[in-house]
């Protein structure tokens, strides 16, 4: 009878998924865990037994995983990790199914911001009718026929298109690997379309990672680009908006708005609560913050873990493993 393969969930978003991978999982594991109010001790001394990580950024000096076949990620981004960082042979993977999240969040922040539907409540609970509903001035704005410019063309990207294309918008796109527009887009570029993109767009989405190049893609001069209404929308990464050009732009009113859910300061153990930029936006009218929120469904969870469990499955199984990132080529077993 051989051992059973070991699966260590590490860190604080794993560990606590130890009941809940264990009747997920349709194929046999011991389980381990290890949480960072553990000794890093105690984290190395398991970890060598692995033959699976379910786990984020683990910081220490870690001994050698000879056994290692899968780091899977319970997020997207992997730009902090290098194939030399991983065993020979180990493959990293990474998690998606937070795009239905999202995309309803960019939807919603839309409306919002051509409806006014919060600024109108309020403005009716404290003066009333204001004129009457058929004689008051105030307008809101509609989606219906404007053009969304989509920067990314991935999970994300395609679902905000096909609820953007639903409500009669116009999509069109960038993205770094060059191919065919698929529907509803009605064109899709190389990224050297860019500006292009910005001229056309009444609402730019970011939705690519950060990369080399990437870092600071939006700069002053892409601003410029955009039309003097344009609203900016960042469910991407934060550095991937040069900090001080978007500040400006907006205090300046050189674009109409923007919508940000990702930061350039976020909570750390030195500072639990800073401030998300140097720049105080939260003074601004122009704009629509959130706390990196826009993925935080419930449903998306849920999706997310269970993508997790299938993958541990495929390895058990031999079979092929989905969102693969890269695969290791550190030092050999």
């Amino acid at each position: 009878m051989t051992d059973k393969p070991i699966l260590f969930l590490a860190g604080r978003m794993a560990a606590p998924r130890k009941d809940w991978m264990a009747a997920a999982l349709q194929t046999e594991w011991n389980i381990l865990t290890w949480a960072e109010d553990e000794p890093f001790e105690d984290f190395a001394a398991q970890v060598p037994r692995a033959d699976a990580i379910v786990g984020g950024r683990i910081h220490g000096l870690w001994p050698a995983v000879p056994k290692l076949r899968l780091y899977q990620l319970p997020f997207t981004g992997f730009h902090w990790i290098e194939p030399s960082d991983v065993p020979f042979g180990c493959t990293v993977c990474n998690t998606y199914e937070h795009e239905i999240a999202i995309s309803e969040y960019v939807l919603g922040a839309m409306l919002e911001r051509e409806i006014g539907t919060v600024a109108a409540d309020r403005k009716f609970r404290g003066h009333g009718w204001d004129g009457g509903p058929s004689r008051s001035k105030a307008t809101h704005g509609e989606l219906f026929g404007k053009t969304i410019g989509i920067v990314g063309y991935g999970h994300i990207g395609a679902e905000v298109a096909r609820r953007a294309n639903a409500f009669g918008m116009r999509c069109i796109a960038v993205t770094r690997t060059s191919r065919p527009a698929p529907e509803p887009l009605e064109w899709l570029g190389a990224m050297q379309a860019l500006d292009r993109l910005l001229n056309e767009s009444d609402y730019v989405l970011l939705a690519l990672p950060l990369a080399d190049d990437t870092h600071g893609l939006i700069d002053a001069k892409r601003f410029a680009r955009m039309k003097p209404d344009g609203v900016i929308i960042n469910v991407g990464r934060g550095l991937v908006i040069d900090e001080g050009a978007l500040y400006a732009a907006l205090d300046e009113r050189r674009i109409g708005g923007a919508i940000i859910d990702v930061w350039y300061n976020y909570p750390s153990d030195e500072v639990e609560n800073p401030a998300p930029s140097r720049y105080p936006f939260q003074e601004l009218d122009n704009i629509i913050m959130t706390p990196h929120s826009s993925s935080h469904s419930e449903a998306a969870r849920l999706r997310r873990w269970t993508s997790i469990a299938a993958n541990v499955d495929r390895l058990a199984r031999g079979e092929a493993l989905r969102n693969v990132c890269f695969e290791g080529t550190g030092q050999k077993p």
